[in-house]
Formats: C-alpha cells, structure tokens, sequence
C-alpha cells in the first residue's frame, strides 16, 4: 500500500475529516488532500505527527509494513 493510500485508510477509520487532521498538522485542507491523493509528497515532520497522533508506527503510516505496531514510546 503507499503512504498516501495510507493516510486516508487510518484518517477514516479514526472517523476524521480532512479539514480535522489539516488542523492539526497546521496546513490546508487542500494540501492535506494532495497528500492523499498523491498529488504532494508528505514532509517527513507531518508523517512523524501523524505517527504519533494515530499512535503507529512510521513503517505502517508509509506502507513499508502491514503490521499495525504502536509508536515508540520514548
């Protein structure tokens, strides 16, 4: 699976809207959805925010791995 394929799956099974995880990575929603839709590459630093938010690891959130690990705690 890739990154941006990703991003929406775990977005819309936390029941999130684009707008909400925008917010969050301090950005607009239309960069957000380039980042879904592949259009714009994610910056390492939001898919770092994004790790920890949904509390997985960055090899799930980048599709490197399937299994579902928890973010390391520090």
């Amino acid at each position: 699976m890739k990154y941006y394929e990703r991003i929406r799956e775990i977005r819309e099974d936390n029941a999130l809207t684009q707008q909400k995880v925008a917010d969050l990575l301090h950005i607009g929603q239309r960069t957000y959805s380039d980042y879904e839709s592949g259009k714009t590459r994610i910056p390492i630093d939001n898919i770092l925010i994004l790790a920890k938010f949904y509390n997985v690891s960055v090899d799930y959130i980048t599709g490197a791995s399937n299994v579902k690990s928890e973010y390391p705690k520090k």
